[in-house]
């Protein structure tokens, strides 16, 4: 652990869907001196991302869903373009990312390759990302996906120049998924 930093207090703010907190802790400067700092941190748990590409096509799947947040900052629709993702809910991430794949997209995987880890927003969420690549064909489709429960997800399939230019407009603003999209390229034009 970091001895440069204690930890005082941790106040529970809310624990509804996720838990909100508020950290109280001692943090020790460069110049040696201690001062007393709180944050808030919300804990949603660890995921999982990925992007299923065909290559034989040059496609990947994506999905529109629903997001509250972006609605309430802007988003004159709340539907959001994503790469599919989940919480890994004590799995593997390994394992948490197939089952997602499945439940989102209807394509069933068996093998998945980890491409990098990421925190997406570290002030403030404690939430770390596993982030995935695979390989998708009309065999590896087992049913339409859409989620599970209250889950209403629309699976997209198009082409991955097409995906990068609504990077571009603006149709796709999800960080997670501009990242995918941007590494599977960087690979081809590295191949």
């Amino acid at each position: 652990m970091n001895e440069r930093i204690r930890i005082r207090e941790q106040q529970t703010l809310s624990d509804d869907w996720f838990t909100l907190r508020k950290i109280t802790f001692d943090y020790q400067r460069k110049n040696g001196t201690w001062e007393t700092q709180s944050r808030e941190a919300y804990d949603r748990g660890n995921g999982a991302v990925i992007l299923l590409h065909d290559p034989a096509t040059d496609h990947v799947i994506l999905t529109r869903q629903f997001r509250l947040p972006t609605f309430v900052n802007g988003n004159p629709t709340g539907m959001l373009i994503e790469a599919c993702a989940g919480l890994l809910d004590d799995e593997h991430p390994d394992t948490a990312i197939i089952r997602e794949t499945e439940e989102e997209t209807g394509y069933r995987l068996t093998h998945v390759e980890k491409v990098m880890e990421a925190y997406m927003s570290p002030g403030s969420v404690t939430e770390r990302l596993f982030f995935y690549l695979a390989e998708y064909s009309a065999a590896t489709e087992q049913h339409a996906g859409g989620g599970i429960e209250e889950e209403e997800i629309e699976v997209l399939e198009m082409a991955l120049p097409a995906a990068l230019a609504m990077v571009k407009t603006g149709e796709i603003q999800d960080g997670k998924t501009i990242m995918l999209l941007q590494h599977l390229r960087l690979q081809q034009l590295l191949a």
